[in-house]
């Protein structure tokens, strides 16, 4: 239901935005047959309840399609239930073309998925590394110098927007300071050398994954702290601690493993949100990844782009929350799933 009315929002959104899309793809000089053969190839030349229907038929993975093309040639997929002239297909989404490099959506958002994922788990794997150790930290000392030290730094990471610290850290330590850092203000994961061919460069990717990872950083941090605080004083810590169990094992085997539920929940949302908000960090380190293809569509009016890349973020949402779900409920067994 999710997906479907993600699908529904962004058809009736961009249906109604100025622009035309057969002008797009045939040219300004194209003749009046070439643009009636497009508008047609598209379903332009239809209602527009015709429209939304042939949409969702396309974006479906279980889509009814004539039986000469049946989906096995257009949409690739497979022919399972016989309607007459028509079948019932399983197939990839369709998410249209490109009206500027009339690719297949699904391909650019697949090729360009690669680096979004690793900054998101680059970004994520340091917030959450860091901010569970910071939380613990300011648990075990609450009230001192660290604790205060490590709230006001959190507070500061959770009220500096993402596309300002992007620009901050690219500014100071891709620029100014990279004759001391080695860091580039901009680059890709992979990088191609005429002499040693393609390359990994985890290099770069250290810059935008630390400006996309503060936020959640300080989130994580605080709600670390007060989830610990929250199980230390519980009565089955004290009894742990009354029958001897050191402090390390107290922590460590007792409390935190509680304390991670709402920390993983948080972590999951964030992961999420980091695969769709990761826009303007690969905008501003020109990072290969779904923002910076996404921004460039939306410059050039490129609405299949826009609109497969908001349901392909959306699929994503939805498959994250299902697999925190279920490591939710792993680890701790009061939680059902139903």
């Amino acid at each position: 239901m999710v997906l479907l009315g993600v699908a529904l929002t962004v058809f009736f959104l961009f249906t109604v935005l100025p622009g035309d899309p057969v002008a797009l793809l045939a040219g300004q000089r194209s003749d009046a047959a070439t643009r009636a053969a497009i508008a047609a190839d598209l379903g332009l030349d239809q209602p527009i309840p015709a429209q939304l229907a042939g949409y969702l038929n396309d974006v479906s993975p279980l889509g009814l399609h004539s039986r000469d093309s049946a989906g096995v040639a257009k949409y690739g997929g497979v022919a399972l239930l016989p309607l007459g002239n028509k079948a019932f297909v399983l197939k990839k989404p369709y998410l249209r073309r490109s009206f500027q490099s009339n690719k297949e959506v699904l391909n650019i958002l697949l090729d360009h998925f690669t680096g979004t994922l690793w900054l998101a788990l680059a970004a994520m794997l340091l917030a959450a590394g860091l901010g569970i150790l910071f939380g613990i930290l300011a648990a075990l000392k609450p009230h001192s110098w660290l604790d205060r030290s490590l709230v006001t730094v959190s507070v500061l990471g959770i009220s500096v927007p993402s596309f300002v610290a992007g620009i901050l850290i690219a500014m100071t330590f891709g620029f100014y300071w990279s004759r001391w850092t080695g860091l580039n203000l901009t680059g890709q994961l992979y990088e191609t050398d005429p002499f040693t061919g393609t390359h990994l460069v985890l290099r770069n990717l250290l810059l935008p994954a630390v400006a996309l990872g503060i936020r959640p950083l300080a989130v994580i941090t605080q709600l670390t702290r007060s989830s610990m605080l929250d199980v230390l004083s519980q009565d089955y810590i004290r009894t742990a601690r009354a029958k001897g169990l050191s402090g390390y094992h107290t922590v460590m085997g007792h409390a935190l493993r509680n304390a991670l539920n709402p920390v993983i929940t948080a972590v999951s949302g964030w992961l999420a949100s980091l695969m769709a908000g990761a826009f303007f960090i690969e905008y501003i380190f020109n990072w290969k990844g779904l923002g910076t293809i996404t921004l460039r569509a939306v410059e050039n009016l490129d609405f299949p782009v826009v609109m497969g890349a908001t349901i392909f973020i959306a699929f994503l949402f939805v498959v994250i929350n299902i697999v925190v779900d279920v490591l939710y409920a792993a680890l701790d067994p009061r939680v059902k799933l139903s």
